[in-house]
C-alpha cells in the first residue's frame, strides 16, 4: 500500500496533555483508503474513513472526516484541506447564524413554526418558501420588534418582508428581549470556542449530505440496471417519489442511462397514452408540463381527472426526459 498524503492532527487536552494522531490517504491497485490513527503508537487497527476505488467520493469522505475531527478540537499541521475561504462579511453572516442556533428562544421559535407552518399552508407552498429554520432561529434570538430591525435578519430581504413582516412582528412582539440592534455586538459576545464548534459541524453537515447523495447515486443507478423501481427506491433511501425523480432527471443530464428504470415505470401505461404525451411535448413545449396535462387529460384538476395527478405529472416527467433526450441526439 502506497501512502500518497499524510498529516498530523494535535488536541490539548484539559490536564494540557497534547494527543497527536495521523491522517493518511492511502492507495494499492486502484483502490482508496482514508484512515485514521488515534495517539502516536503504529500499532492497533486504523479507523477507516473511505475505501473504494472513487477518488470523488474518497475525497468527500476525507473532508467530512477532518470537519468532524477539527470540530472535535483536533489541529491539523498542515491546514487548508477543506479548500474553504472565509471573507470578512461571510464570516460575520455565520456569526449570526451560529448566535442565532446557540441563543434561540424555544418558546418564540416554536411560535414562529406554528406561523410558518399556517401560512405554508395557507399560500399552498413548502414551509422552508416561507422561512428556513435558520432565519426562525435568528428571528427567535435577536427578537425584532420593528421591520427595520427585522430587515436586518440575513435573508430576510425585501420580498419577504412586504408578504410577512407585519405578522411575523406581531408574534415576536409578545416577547421581551436583552439585546439591541443593530448586530455588531454580535462579534465581541460570541464565544470563540463555540462559534469554531459551530462552523466546522456546519462543513461536517455539508460532506455528509454530500456522501449520502453519492451513496443514494450509486443505488439509483444499480437499481435501474438490475431490476429495480421507484417504489423500491422510495422505501430503501427514505426519499420522496418526487425527489427521486429529481435525482433520475439530473442523472439523465449527466449523461447516465436511466432506460430500464423509466421503461419499468411506464410499462403499464398504455403506448397511445404516452403518444399523446409525446405529441403535446412537440406541440406546447416540455418546459412547463401543465399544458401538456391539459392537452392531454383535459384537466388539470383531480376531481376530474379521476386519479392523483401527482401520479400523472410523475409519468409526465419521465416521458419528457425520453423526449428531451430524443431532441439531444437528432442534435447531435
Amino acid at each position: 500500500m502506497q501512502i500518497v498524503f499524510l498529516n498530523t492532527f494535535e488536541k490539548t487536552e484539559a490536564d494540557h496533555r497534547v494527543i497527536s494522531s495521523q491522517l493518511s490517504i492511502c492507495e494499492r491497485q486502484g483502490v482508496w483508503s482514508v484512515l485514521w490513527m488515534e495517539g502516536e503508537q503504529s500499532e492497533g487497527n486504523p479507523e477507516t474513513w473511505f475505501e473504494g476505488t472513487s477518488w470523488e467520493e474518497m475525497m468527500i469522505a476525507f473532508r467530512h472526516g477532518i470537519a468532524r475531527k477539527m470540530g472535535e478540537g483536533y489541529t491539523p499541521i498542515i491546514d487548508g484541506m477543506l479548500e474553504e475561504r472565509r471573507t470578512s462579511a461571510g464570516s460575520f453572516l455565520t456569526m449570526l447564524q451560529c448566535y442565532g442556533e446557540l441563543h434561540a428562544n424555544q418558546e418564540l421559535f416554536q411560535s414562529l413554526r406554528e406561523w410558518r407552518r399556517a401560512k405554508a399552508a395557507s399560500e399552498k407552498k413548502s414551509a422552508y418558501l416561507v422561512s428556513t429554520n435558520r432565519m426562525l432561529w435568528m428571528i427567535s434570538a435577536f427578537v425584532p420588534h420593528s421591520e427595520e430591525e427585522l430587515a436586518q435578519i440575513p435573508g430576510w430581504g425585501n420580498a419577504k418582508l412586504a408578504a410577512y413582516a407585519e405578522e411575523v412582528i406581531a408574534v415576536t412582539n409578545r416577547f421581551a428581549r436583552e439585546t439591541a440592534f443593530p448586530l455588531q455586538w454580535v462579534a465581541e459576545k460570541l464565544d470563540t470556542s463555540a462559534y469554531t464548534g459551530w462552523l466546522f459541524k456546519q462543513k461536517e453537515t455539508k460532506y455528509k449530505n454530500q456522501m449520502d447523495r453519492h451513496s443514494a447515486k450509486k443505488q439509483i443507478l444499480l437499481a435501474a440496471q438490475q431490476g429495480g423501481t421507484i417504489g423500491l427506491l422510495e422505501e430503501k433511501l427514505e426519499l420522496s417519489r418526487r425527489e427521486l425523480i429529481d435525482r433520475i432527471e439530473q442523472l439523465e443530464q449527466e449523461g447516465y442511462d436511466l432506460e430500464p428504470l423509466i421503461n419499468r415505470e411506464l410499462s403499464e401505461m398504455p403506448e397511445e397514452e404516452q403518444q399523446l404525451v409525446w405529441h403535446a411535448l412537440t406541440s406546447v413545449g416540455d418546459r412547463y408540463l401543465k399544458p401538456v396535462l391539459q392537452q392531454v387529460y383535459g384537466s388539470s384538476e383531480a376531481s376530474e381527472l379521476g386519479k392523483p395527478v401527482d401520479t400523472l405529472y410523475e409519468k409526465l416527467r419521465l416521458i419528457r426526459l425520453r423526449f428531451r433526450r430524443s431532441s439531444t441526439d437528432k442534435a447531435v
